[in-house]
C-alpha cells in the first residue's frame, strides 16, 4: 500500500510540475482563449465564436493591415475588443461616406478594397493621423462598431495578439479566420479601412 501511495504522489507531483513549467507559461505568454461577445465583426465573427489568440508573433514582427486582433480597450483596459487593423503607424486614414483612403508615410494615397465589410457606414467622415506605434482599427460591421472612429487610435501596447484559430462552432473551425490579402488602388484625390469575453461592440 505505501508503494502505491508513493507512486500516486510522484505522479501528482510530475503533473503539477508540468502544469507550472509548460501549461502556465504557454497560457500566459503564447496563446489565450476568448469568446466573442457582440456583432461588430459580423459576418467574419459571430457572437459566441470561440477563438485562440496568438500572443507571441508581434514580438517578432509588426502588425499588418488587415490583421484581426484582440486588444485591451484603451478607455477601460479590463475589457477586450476584437477589430481589424486598417491604418498603420505614420499613416493618415481618411473616410468618406464609408470609403476608406490611406495616405502612407511616403505620401502615396490609396483607396482600400475591403471585401469583408458587410455594411458601409455612409454617415461617417473623418481623418486620423497616426503616430509612432499607433493603429487605426475598425469592425467589419461598420454601422455597429465602436472603434477608432469614435475613441481614437489604438496604441501597440494595448494589443494582446492576433486571432490564430477559431475552434467553435466546429463547422467554422479554421486557422487565421478573417485573414485577408489587402488590395488597393492609387488615387490622387481623397474626395472620392480560464476564458475571457472579447467584445465586438
Amino acid at each position: 500500500m505505501p508503494l502505491r501511495e508513493n507512486g500516486l504522489l510522484k505522479d501528482l507531483f510530475i503533473l503539477a510540475f508540468l502544469i507550472v513549467v509548460i501549461v502556465v507559461p504557454v497560457r500566459t505568454f503564447v496563446i489565450s482563449p476568448f469568446i466573442v461577445d457582440g456583432e461588430s465583426m459580423h459576418p467574419t465573427f459571430e457572437n459566441l465564436n470561440y477563438l485562440i489568440i496568438d500572443e507571441i508573433s508581434y514580438r517578432f514582427k509588426e502588425p499588418e493591415r488587415g490583421d484581426v486582433i484582440v486588444f485591451r480597450y484603451p478607455k477601460n483596459p479590463s475589457l477586450f475588443y476584437i477589430k481589424r487593423i486598417v491604418g498603420l503607424p505614420g499613416e493618415t486614414v481618411s473616410i468618406r461616406h464609408g470609403e476608406v483612403f490611406v495616405t502612407k508615410s511616403g505620401g502615396d494615397a490609396v483607396s482600400l478594397s475591403e471585401p469583408y465589410v458587410t455594411k458601409e457606414d455612409a454617415t461617417y467622415n473623418g481623418n486620423s493621423t497616426l503616430g509612432k506605434d499607433e493603429y487605426f482599427v475598425m469592425g467589419d460591421n461598420r454601422p455597429n462598431s465602436s472603434d477608432s472612429r469614435t475613441w481614437g487610435q489604438l496604441h501597440k501596447e494595448n494589443i494582446v495578439g492576433r486571432v490564430f484559430i477559431r475552434l467553435l462552432p466546429i463547422n467554422d473551425a479554421e486557422l487565421f479566420p478573417g485573414q485577408t490579402t489587402f488590395t488597393s488602388s492609387s488615387t490622387s484625390s481623397l474626395g472620392k479601412l480560464h476564458y475571457q469575453l472579447v467584445t465586438t461592440s
